[in-house]
């Protein structure tokens, strides 16, 4: 009796045992198995795919298998590892992506009126990206990668100031306000909100308000293009009438047939809508007429000279022929 006692004690200790292995061995492969999950989150979170697409499906062909059943921790480690790799050759170019979209956006920004009437704003964000990097180089990737989006935020952020900034300085430049001034002081304090709002630290109002004031200012430049040629439009037949009356298109007949062919020019941009650049050609046919007119007062100008150095001539001969007379005269006496 003591005997079977003693064989069923072992039984159960063997049971409990294998029992126990097993459970170490699943919660092992649960970590191993996590571990891998980590890693390849991590490749994901940084493009990993996108950079080396065929690595990847390889990778990816290979966790569907070992996802699907239980592995040695062996198998999970060196899927871990080769999801490591990936991450490692990627994160050196994920990083070169990101440095260039912030050069290309500054680059953007670097010598606008916008910005070198607040330089203070482009050194903020020139502290975000050297702090990303900064970030990087420690390999503190994750937050290097926020870091650097807000870098880009920022970045941004200017650009949609200096769009601002630069729609507002050409309407007053050409003297489109007055064209639609309620538009215009609208746009104004949709402008400030959006500076405020970016000196509160709020970028995502900033840039909100920043493309309402953007738009506003874009309306006023659209219709203030349509205005603005029609009358230069107006000025070059005027200054064409004039040199007409002067005869310019006789006297000075090459440079008034170029006038003509810019204002025909002019004329069907006009036609066609394209505003901007029939306003700007119609400025270059007023001044092309005005030029011919220039040029007729002068050829003008020089054959009234000649003929009063012609006529200053011939009363010259004549009292020549006069006193020779006289001197012919004197001796016959």
């Amino acid at each position: 009796m003591r005997k079977q006692n003693f064989f069923l004690f072992i039984l159960v200790f063997i049971m409990a045992a294998s029992v126990s292995m097993e459970a170490f061995s699943q919660s092992a492969a649960a970590g191993t198995l996590a571990r891998v999950n980590e890693a390849r989150q991590k490749a994901m979170d940084f493009e990993c795919p996108a950079y080396f697409p065929s690595d990847w499906e390889n990778l990816e062909n290979q966790y569907g298998i070992v996802s699907r059943g239980q592995q040695t921790a062996a198998v999970y480690e060196n899927l871990a590892a080769e999801y490591d790799a990936i991450f490692k050759k990627t994160i050196p170019l994920y990083a070169q992506a990101w440095e260039d979209d912030i050069i290309l956006t500054r680059y953007m920004l670097f010598g606008t009126v916008f910005i070198e009437s607040f330089p203070e704003l482009l050194n903020k964000a020139d502290e975000i990206a050297l702090r990303a990097m900064a970030q990087y180089e420690a390999e503190d990737y994750y937050t290097a990668k926020i870091t650097a989006e807000n870098a880009l935020n920022e970045y941004g952020t200017l650009l949609m100031g200096v769009r601002v900034f630069t729609a507002r300085q050409e309407i007053l430049d050409r003297g489109f306000r007055q064209y639609d001034l309620e538009n215009f002081n609208r746009a104004e304090e949709v402008a400030q909100t959006a500076l405020n709002e970016y000196y509160s630290g709020n970028n995502e109002a900033a840039i909100t308000n920043g493309e309402e004031a953007l738009l506003r200012y874009n309306i006023i430049l659209s219709n203030g293009w349509v205005v603005f040629s029609v009358f230069r439009q107006a000025s070059a037949f005027e200054e064409r009438e004039f040199a007409l009356i002067e005869r310019a298109n006789i006297a000075s007949r090459e440079t008034f047939r170029a006038a003509d062919a810019l204002y025909n020019q002019a004329s069907d941009l006009l036609a066609s809508e394209d505003y901007n650049e029939a306003a700007l050609l119609f400025i270059e046919a007023e001044a092309m007429y005005l030029i011919s007119r220039q040029e007729t007062e002068n050829r003008r100008l020089r054959a009234i000279e000649a003929i009063r150095m012609a006529e200053d001539k011939i009363e010259e001969s004549k009292e020549t022929a006069v006193e020779a007379e006289r001197i012919i005269e004197g001796g016959l006496r």
